[in-house]
């Protein structure tokens, strides 16, 4: 079928769908609202424009699950959740954070164990981001939050991409200072006059990471008061962005996406004391979402992959173009399939 002839059975379907959901409104209004609106009607109006991407370290879903993130565990309960996600193996933090941007395995965007090592002269990751994507499908912009420099590299710098980095070298750098900054940066950018000479609105997406339960369950113990408390600290930082969302109005229109790079130790009598390493950590991950169009209390039946971020991201904001990555979107957990955002010129190139 050519180009022309698709685009425009497209465009007279659209106008024969929207001309039917219409009647059926004026149906509505005539009648005083005795009857519901159709659910494809009310679901549209929630359509994600926003989406809060949260990445976690050295949390496991038994964690969360059993009390010790109680605002994370309220957006697995209203929301849907997979307690049994897979991170890549071993859960290295930087490949795999680059598995989760670019939807690849490392054999494919080639972040190998060496990239655990920062090095200032090494180039930035060449594979194609979910940001990338992100700017070719719909021209959508991206805010990253990170606590850790050796993940710089893995954001190259793109006028749709505003990214800080606040990790080891600053040890005040805590998961409240971040929730902090995020704040700060959602006032700048919504004040109209932008923010960074990038972004000029609230992100379409905003990625931030919180390593610090990681890093202290290693250093103190699993079982410590101060693990305990690291994950209280996240939990809270993470309804404080939430808050920040309701505050700007724009709750209603966003979906928090909430995972992990790794989970806690392989072996639970892991003690105080003990050397460790990221490769001693479990890959077994939760992915919960919660927000605009998302299924409630709604358990996710297939499976799930740190990979899939990627492309469930592009799905929730209707967005579709070309890819290398391998991510699968997880489509089961949307209450209506999103409505196309894609722009006109990526969409004849793509069904071309």
């Amino acid at each position: 079928m050519s180009t022309f002839r698709q685009k425009y059975q497209r465009q007279f379907t659209e106008n024969r769908n929207r001309w039917v959901l219409g009647m059926m409104s004026l149906f509505w209004l005539s009648f005083g609202g005795l009857f519901p609106l159709p659910a494809a009607q009310a679901a549209q109006a929630a359509q994600a424009d926003h989406i809060v991407l949260v990445v976690l370290e050295g949390i496991k879903s038994s964690t969360i699950q059993n009390g010790g993130a109680p605002h994370i565990a309220q957006l697995a309960q209203e929301g849907v959740a997979s307690w049994s996600a897979q991170s890549i193996t071993p859960p290295l933090t930087v490949s795999a954070m680059a598995s989760l941007l670019t939807g690849l395995p490392v054999e494919k965007h080639r972040i190998t164990a060496d990239w655990e090592h920062y090095d200032f002269a090494r180039a930035f990751m060449r594979s194609p981001t979910v940001f990338d994507y992100m700017d070719l499908a719909g021209g959508r912009d991206t805010g990253v939050f990170l606590m850790d420099e050796r993940l710089y590299q893995l954001i190259r710098p793109e006028i749709y991409v505003d990214s800080q980095v606040c990790g080891y070298t600053k040890p005040q750098c805590t998961p409240e200072t971040v929730s902090v900054y995020i704040k700060d940066f959602l006032a700048k950018v919504t004040s109209g006059e932008g923010h960074g000479f990038r972004l000029f609105g609230v992100p379409n997406l905003l990625v931030t990471h919180f390593p610090t339960a990681a890093r202290i369950g290693q250093k103190y113990g699993w079982d410590s008061p101060k693990y305990a408390a690291a994950v209280t600290a996240i939990d809270n930082a993470v309804d404080h962005i939430k808050k920040n969302y309701q505050e700007i109005g724009v709750l209603d229109r966003t979906m928090f996406i909430v995972t992990g790079l790794n989970s806690g130790p392989i072996h639970p009598s892991t003690k105080k004391g003990k050397e460790e390493k990221a490769m001693d950590l479990d890959s077994t991950v939760p992915w919960i979402a919660w927000g605009a169009n998302v299924k409630h209390q709604h358990p996710i039946s297939q499976p799930v992959t740190l990979l899939d971020t990627g492309a469930t991201i592009m799905y929730a904001l209707g967005l579709e173009t070309h890819t290398e990555w391998e991510s699968q979107a997880i489509t089961d957990i949307f209450e209506s399939r999103p409505k196309r955002q894609t722009t006109e010129n990526e969409l004849e190139k793509i069904y071309r």
